[in-house]
């Protein structure tokens, strides 16, 4: 930002947007001089405090003879031939007999009396009160004052003129010549303390834009061997993955001035105020060289040119010609750097991807192990942890979190132990904010009948049934008929390591575990719900990426039919057609019902000779509600169960026998109906 900018800041002008507001300096004057007018109203009326009591001059006389006056003030008034004397004199009675007695209080203490009188003071009782010592006198400039009052009318009147006309006129004329003004916000050398110590997980990125600290350090170096150092730089990554905090810590590690601004922020109502930004903006950051700018959310204003759905003069357009115009027009050499982000790269326009704007395109990827590891120790610094926590455990049960992720579980974990009062955090804490972040809280006041309960135990066995007993699923993680987020039940399952390829044998299975909610309902309930909506929809999207996405169909090869897309975002996919025949249509809808057949039929042979492992997972989730992996695993190995202790205070009265099963179908026919969605939760992977 210039130092005019700055300036106009300072003074309270409107900054660029040309946004009229009232500053805050304008009513601090509008409240003074609301107030003066009562005060000048109280200061020509004012009084001596207490409600003195006007008195005559022979009452003056008397008090003055007698010493009953205890101090006063002579006004002599030069205009006026009266004076004003204003005092305290002490209360008195008069005995039938003339003799004079104080008044006094309850503590015996002589009560006070203020007095006040306008008269001509004859010159002997005058030189009688000012030797008694007890009167002063005081002779005021009334022609200052009656100056002032009488001009003070007009200085109020023309204070309002100026406010009200002139002033809301010049802001106005400032307002409409700042909407070309630049928004982007500058964040100095002396606030920005963001470093790369606070930016985790994503090594490669730090050390490709290391090259712009070295540059923006010591420029010297690289153009003595001839060296040109990026433009630009394009951040391609999900959400939350540091794009941001990175770009920061780029200008605190090199000391240099940073300008951030959205991309939104360039258009506005008017035609031509985004074009007018960006000059702006590239004329601000010259007179702070070397500097940084980051634009955010790049996509706002650099979509493709010439596929909108209208035509005529397009302001986004225009803006994005600008920006080309600009990136291309100063030269390396200013210490100017441009860092953009986004998360949509395939639609920025092909003219900002060249050599010459942004030159060098980074992916911040998702963090690693490692690499969650690193960013929960950097945001375990502002929380207390207990000596028991392991973050290396939570980084291996975290994967797929991205940084902002990772920074929510730590906190959410902080509000589960405030909740309870506990000094630290602790393993507990830290993985039920693991689940709730990643599969929603748990909602124990959801009222559920039995049948409910029932239905919903043997949905979340028979997934969790043949999540253990084939060999190419993720390790099942924990099983609940505890509802959570949307579901009445979930079967959790996490990978022992991070997911960088999926094997045909891997996805087969997961389908197969996907179908084993709606079988075990069906075998035990001769019915079906609609709890395994939420099931079909994930093992249809499934089965249909490996037959059009990862060629796993041996009967339509390794073709991709369709596209990535999954709607529409430019005009000209308004037109586009399936770029396969209706043949090859019906083909790809028979392929994916066959891997969805295969993997039901594999899920119901397991659950049928398995039958007695069914029933003892399901009789013991409704007993405990929740089983972990382990657990689930040793009923399938050995059969049978140990259920854990119950308190002393609580009675297991009421608590089904793990050793029976239900009634068979005779008993539980009708189930109930439950909301598409909000059945047994499908396995969640990473």
């Amino acid at each position: 930002m210039s130092k005019n900018a700055q300036n106009n800041r300072k003074n309270g002008e409107p900054q660029g947007g040309g946004d009229m507001k009232v500053p805050p300096k304008t009513l601090l004057v509008w409240m003074a001089i609301l107030g003066l007018i009562p005060l000048i109203m109280f200061l020509q009326r004012q009084t001596p405090a207490g409600n003195p009591e006007t008195i005559d001059y022979a009452k003056l006389k008397f008090i003055s003879e007698n010493d009953l006056v205890e101090k006063g003030v002579i006004n002599y008034d030069p205009q006026s031939h009266l004076q004003e004397v204003n005092g305290i004199y002490q209360g008195y009675d008069i005995a039938s007999n003339g003799e004079i007695s104080l008044k006094v209080d309850e503590s015996n203490e002589p009560i006070p009396q203020p007095f006040t009188i306008k008269t001509v003071i004859m010159e002997g009782l005058q030189v009688q009160m000012l030797e008694s010592g007890k009167f002063k006198t005081t002779q005021p400039n009334t022609m200052l004052t009656s100056f002032l009052f009488s001009i003070l009318p007009f200085l109020i009147i023309a204070a309002l003129i100026y406010f009200f006309l002139i002033r809301q006129i010049r802001m106005a004329g400032k307002g409409a010549l700042s909407f070309g003004k630049s928004k982007a916000r500058m964040l100095s050398k002396e606030k920005n303390r963001t470093t790369f110590k606070d930016v985790a997980g994503v090594d490669e990125a730090k050390e490709e834009v290391s090259e712009l600290v070295e540059f923006l350090k010591d420029p010297k170096k690289f153009q003595k061997l001839g060296g040109r150092i990026p433009k630009g730089i394009l951040m391609i990554g999900s959400p939350g993955t540091g794009k941001t905090l990175l770009a920061k810590a780029i200008a605190g590690e090199a000391d240099a001035s940073f300008f951030s601004i959205s991309g939104s922020d360039f258009v506005e109502m008017f035609v031509g105020v985004g074009a007018s930004r960006v000059r702006d903006m590239f004329d601000q950051a010259r007179k702070s060289t070397p500097c940084l700018i980051f634009i955010d959310e790049i996509d706002a204003v650099g979509r493709s040119r010439g596929h909108g759905l209208g035509g005529g003069n397009d302001e986004r357009e225009q803006t994005l010609n600008a920006l080309l115009v600009e990136m291309d027009g100063f030269d390396t050499q200013d210490g100017i750097i441009i860092i953009a982000a986004t998360n949509r790269p395939d639609v920025l326009d092909p003219a900002l991807l060249r050599p010459g704007r942004f030159d060098r395109q980074i992916t911040v990827n998702l963090p690693d192990i490692n690499g969650r590891e690193q960013i929960l120790k950097v945001h375990a610094k502002n929380v207390k942890l207990g000596p028991e926590v392991d973050l290396s455990v939570i980084a291996r049960g975290t994967p797929g979190y991205s940084g902002a992720e990772l920074a929510n579980l730590l906190n959410e974990a902080a509000l589960i132990a405030a909740r309870a009062n506990k000094k630290s955090i602790g393993m507990l804490e830290l993985e039920e904010a693991r689940d709730k972040v990643r599969w929603g809280r748990e909602r124990r006041s959801l009222a559920m009948t039995d049948e409910d309960k029932k239905i919903t135990a043997w949905h979340e066995a028979g997934h969790a049934l043949v999540n253990v007993m084939l060999d190419h699923t993720h390790p099942l993680h924990k099983v609940t008929i505890i509802p959570r987020g949307q579901s009445l039940g979930s079967t959790m399952s996490l990978p022992k390591q991070d997911i960088l390829n999926r094997q045909k044998r891997e996805m087969e299975d997961m389908i197969a575990v996907m179908m084993a909610g709606r079988i075990a309902e069906q075998i035990v309930t001769e019915d079906i719900s609609t709890g395994a909506a939420g099931d079909i929809q994930q093992a249809t999207q499934l089965a249909k990426a490996m037959v059009c996405q990862y060629g796993m169909s041996d009967r339509l090869g390794m073709v991709q039919y369709g596209d990535d897309n999954d709607y529409v975002f430019l005009g000209k996919d308004m037109a586009r057609s399936k770029a396969y025949s209706e043949h090859t249509s019906q083909e790809i809808d028979v392929e994916v019902k066959r891997l969805i057949d295969e993997g039901y039929q594999t899920a119901e042979t397991l659950i049928r000779e398995n039958r007695e492992k069914l029933d003892l997972i399901a009789t013991s989730l409704l007993e405990v509600e929740t089983l972990d992996g382990s657990q689930v695993e040793d009923i399938v190995k050995t059969g049978r169960w140990d259920p854990p202790q119950p308190p002393q205070e609580s009675s297991t009265a009421d608590a089904p026998d793990v050793s029976q099963t239900l009634p068979q179908s005779d008993t539980e026919k009708d189930g109930p109906e439950l909301d598409p969605g909000f059945g047994g939760a499908s396995p969640a992977t990473a």
